[in-house]
């Protein structure tokens, strides 16, 4: 009797290393499988969107080894691939000539819209109005420029490069793309500097640092993700866009490479095979430009989605 009350004792003190953990309950398979569902929608759908994506840019690359013949009238065939497209295209257009405009145009078209836009964003967000209505109404005037679409503003720009002497020019075409920018860049820059610690702010002014100061060294380092997801966008809009150059350029030694597609189509013929070329050429820079900053491009748009 002794024994037995002395053996209780000593299990009832043993403390919780002399207990034997118990291996936890599996789960039910059922369970597990209903978990599995979700994530296996969630890549069904994202090989989807990937295939929709990359399906166009497959299809211009088959049909530019095609001859014109052969696009209108069997373009799956395999039979009739040939290079001669490209060597039209490379023989028949200046793309030196025409990357050097376009990167010219990018260049100060893309820089004075990043410098604007974050001025406009910086005082919108940072800076203290009298009286917030009139916050409220200069940002919704500035994002208001997202709905106005490209075709609407071609005549009144049209007629503004005739009166201010420079149709014609880069700068017939580098102010509006100046001016379309600046809302999207604005829409990205507002979202981030909302979210922006106004203690390095308060720091950098007890230190002394004026206003440039603060932009320059405090406010710019910290949007590198966000400032390049803007610079790649532009960039990239410039390459592919065709109304504005199209209308404001005449003189073909200006033309960029947007132009090199429309000029196999003649009043009467088109030249399919061409064109599927030139446009292959085109879109190779902007793949290399994605490809080389893609991880730039999804850290500036999450950039201020999580607060920390």
């Amino acid at each position: 009797m002794s024994a037995a009350l002395a053996k209780a004792r000593e299990s009832h003190r043993a403390g919780p290393s002399d207990v034997v953990p118990t291996a936890p309950a599996p789960r039910p398979a059922s369970r597990r499988r209903g978990g599995r569902r979700p994530a296996l929608l969630v890549a069904a759908a994202a090989y989807l969107v990937t295939f929709l994506v990359v399906l166009p840019i497959l299809w211009i690359t088959m049909l530019s080894f095609h001859q014109s013949d052969s696009i209108l009238s069997d373009p799956f065939s395999l039979d009739s691939l040939t290079f001669d497209n490209y060597r039209t295209a490379i023989a028949s257009l200046p793309l030196v000539q025409m990357y050097t405009n376009t990167i010219i145009i990018a260049v100060v078209a893309v820089s004075l819209g990043t410098i604007v836009s974050f001025m406009v964003s910086y005082a919108l967000t940072r800076m203290v109005f009298r009286r917030p209505a009139t916050q409220s109404f200069l940002r919704f005037y500035v994002l208001a420029g997202l709905t106005v679409p490209v075709y609407v503003l071609l005549f009144p720009v049209y007629r503004l490069d005739l009166a201010l002497g420079i149709y014609g020019t880069y700068l017939a075409v580098i102010v509006p793309y100046i001016a379309v920018s600046i809302p999207f860049n604005t829409l990205l820059l507002t979202g981030f500097l909302r979210d922006f610690p106004g203690e390095l702010e308060e720091a950098a002014i007890m230190d002394g640092a004026g206003l440039f100061r603060i932009c320059w060294s405090v406010v710019l380092p910290t949007m590198r993700p966000i400032l390049a997801t803007i610079v790649i966008f532009n960039v990239v809009y410039v390459f592919n866009e065709f109304p504005f150059v199209s209308i404001l350029i005449n003189d073909p030694d200006l033309a960029t490479v947007s132009l090199a597609v429309s000029r196999f189509q003649g009043q009467y013929t088109v030249d399919y095979g061409g064109m599927m070329a030139a446009a292959t050429l085109v879109l190779l820079p902007q793949l290399a430009i994605y490809a080389i900053f893609q991880r730039h491009v999804i850290a500036g748009l999450t950039a201020g989605a999580v607060k920390g």
